[in-house]
């Protein structure tokens, strides 16, 4: 007699079902419950693929595309497509997969020849037939030996040399009709799952588009990002002046101790790129300078070293904190769960914050306010500001984009910049390095050390600053005058150890846990670089691990 299993849903829903019943089988009974098409599930707190056979009694919640794993695994599964179908219509050809992009996901394909629009039309209209045959995801456990025989047959050679820092027999490897390839994350259980999808031709490359969370059953429209696809080019080009392009390149500079040569390139490009950026504002005689990027993007550190330089210029900047202009307490907007939005543009007296500025630019003195974090309240407490032609205002903060924030101030008189850390490192040739995850790894490190939040704190958090970013700083990035980008190719060696151990500390029973064995798994690809003094005092990844010359 089979056994019975009693499993719960979502924490609400029971259900009785048989030993060896698969996710992918119950899933098909409640997917009419879902707002979008279910990927995944997480088993007791764990996440699994929809292939999981269940032998015991369970608690489930399912993931749909209404979620960041839910998009990351249909984001994945839809790249092996891709890598497929490539390979079948362009015989011969390499694929990599960059960054994303648009809402979607950028990719290049090495060929002979220059791809064209037609070879694009070609490989989606053979993704759409791999789809519609409804081909399984087989994932086998396969010796490193046997692993790296296939990579190398295929000419994978950056997933070969990423196996040489395997600590563990054997590897999981997805098979994908006749292609073999690994992955860092899971799959749908077969293509029939992905048939939303479109190709758009990119030059030199393409766009995977594919549904967002937030409209799960449409491909999002495309939005021209120019300026940020030439920052990402840019550190396409620096990782190879460094010839560091996958982290296995990385790893081998750790093992041989070459990596304070790399820290000293590294920075120097960095240092290079904020010089320039300086020469830029004194030659167009620039007033105000707007710095904005999301969330541990290095903004306090990028806005020291640019005043540094903007002296090296003979300029004398000064900075103003839009902090200062909170409205008060009570004027303050709320989220749509009733709490203060902080974030939101109009908890910034922007017409004070303009009127102010407009003097300022003009030889006039004015009484700075403060605002009192405690009391809620903006206050006067004698200080004041009066400038000279040869002192630009700095002003760092999320909205520096955002031209409502300036709206008085002529446009040639201001000068604005984005920041993120646009991450040049791949993990091989098929698994990029999202920014976010660079951005995240740096906020737990830098919470831990300046604020006393565990990375529980953090990651509960994270989902909330992340809907703040798409609101109030990605739409204004092409606003910009200049991207900055703050990644080191080397800060995830450094910040392994420090985050490590935090991440351990999160329990099965958390919500997050799933998300902290995810990004554990991401470290455990990097050696570590345990010698830090070699990092500059003025390097960014001082802000989050600490030494920096510019720390209060």
């Amino acid at each position: 007699m089979t056994k019975k299993l009693k499993i719960t849903l979502e924490g609400k829903r029971e259900m009785t079902v048989d030993e060896g019943t698969t996710l992918a089988d119950i899933s098909k009974e409640v997917q009419a419950d879902y707002p979008a098409v279910i990927v995944a599930a997480k088993v007791n707190n764990k996440l699994r693929e929809l292939g999981y056979s269940l032998h015991k009694d369970a608690n489930i919640e399912f993931i749909d595309l209404t979620t960041t794993d839910g998009v990351r695994i249909y984001q994945r599964s839809l790249s092996f497509v891709f890598i497929r179908a490539s390979m079948e219509i362009l015989s011969g050809c390499k694929v990599t997969v960059e960054h994303s992009l648009s809402k979607g996901l950028y990719c290049e394909i090495h060929y002979k020849r220059p791809i064209q629009k037609e070879d694009v039309h070609k490989i989606e209209t053979r993704m759409r037939e791999i789809v519609e045959e409804d081909v399984p995801f087989i994932k086998s456990s396969v010796p490193i030996g046997d692993a790296k025989r296939i990579f190398k047959e295929l000419g994978m050679e950056a997933k070969t040399k990423l196996l040489d820092y395997r600590n563990k027999p054997e590897v999981n490897i997805y098979s994908c009709g006749w292609l073999k390839d690994y992955f860092y994350g899971y799959m749908v259980p077969s293509t029939g799952y992905l048939k939303l999808f479109k190709l758009k031709y990119y030059f030199p490359g393409v766009i995977i588009q594919y549904p967002d969370k937030s409209n799960p059953n449409e491909i999002p429209t495309f939005v021209e990002q120019s300026k940020l696809a030439a920052i990402f080019r840019e550190a396409e080009k620096w990782g190879k002046i460094l010839n560091i392009e996958y982290v296995a390149n990385l790893n081998d500079t750790i093992l041989e101790k070459k990596y304070p040569e790399l820290i000293r390139v590294a920075e120097a490009l960095h240092e290079k790129k904020v010089a320039q950026i300086a020469d830029m504002i004194l030659e167009k005689k620039k007033r105000i300078i707007l710095i904005a990027g999301p969330s541990s993007s290095g903004k306090t550190t990028f806005a020291q070293r640019l005043a540094i330089q903007l002296r090296v210029n003979g300029l004398r900047p000064v900075s103003l904190s839009t902090d200062d202009y909170f409205v008060n307490r009570e004027e303050t907007p709320k989220d749509e769960n009733g709490d203060y939005d902080f974030e939101s543009i109009e908890a910034v007296d922007v017409e004070l914050f303009n009127d102010h500025l407009s003097k300022l630019i003009l030889g006039e003195c004015v009484a700075l306010p403060t605002f009192n974090f405690q009391k809620g309240k903006r206050e006067y407490r004698g200080k004041t500001l009066q400038i000279l032609e040869d002192q630009p205002i700095i002003i760092e903060g999320i909205h520096g984009l955002n031209d409502r924030l300036t709206t008085d101030i002529p446009h040639d008189k201001k000068f604005k910049i984005y920041i993120s850390a646009l991450t040049q490192l791949n993990v091989d040739d098929h698994n990029r390095i999202p920014t976010t995850d660079t951005r995240l790894i740096r906020r737990i490190v830098r919470d831990s050390k300046y604020r006393g939040h565990s990375a529980l704190t953090t990651l509960k958090l994270w989902n909330s600053v992340r809907r703040g970013e798409e609101k109030n700083i990605f739409p204004f990035q092409e606003e910009a005058d200049v991207m900055f980008n703050s990644a080191l190719i080397y800060e995830l060696a450094v910040l392994k150890k420090y985050a490590e151990p935090l991440l351990k500390e999160i329990s099965i029973n958390e919500k997050e846990y799933s998300e902290a064995k995810r990004l554990l798994k991401f470290l455990s690809y990097f050696l570590s670089i345990e010698d830090e003094h070699v990092i500059p005092q003025t390097s960014i990844i001082r802000e989050f691990i600490g030494g920096s010359c510019f720390a209060e």
